[in-house]
């Protein structure tokens, strides 16, 4: 098994706190299941959002695109690289 990107590390964290430590970082790091398989409901994705929002400078919406941890990272590198260069991903 690979180590994980510093990006879905930072995710993972991010979900774990969302979620008041009930998603453990290991469980989120299984990127091709869906965050809400794991037990992310509404009131942790809105704290997700805006975690992502807050660390990486950038505006999205994952309404309906709650999927997989693999997906948000990608969702989030797609949002970043089109406001780069003021945006970070590490």
């Amino acid at each position: 098994m690979t180590a994980p990107s510093p990006l879905h590390q930072r995710l993972a964290e991010l979900v774990n706190e969302a979620t008041g430590g009930s998603v453990p970082v290991a469980e989120a790091l299984a990127g091709d299941v869906p965050l809400v398989a794991l037990g992310l409901d509404s009131l942790g994705l809105l704290r997700l959002i805006d975690a992502i929002e807050t660390e990486y400078g950038v505006e999205i919406d994952l309404q309906g695109n709650t999927g997989s941890l693999d997906e948000i990272a990608a969702h989030l590198a797609e949002r970043v690289s089109a406001t780069a260069p003021t945006a970070r991903l590490t």
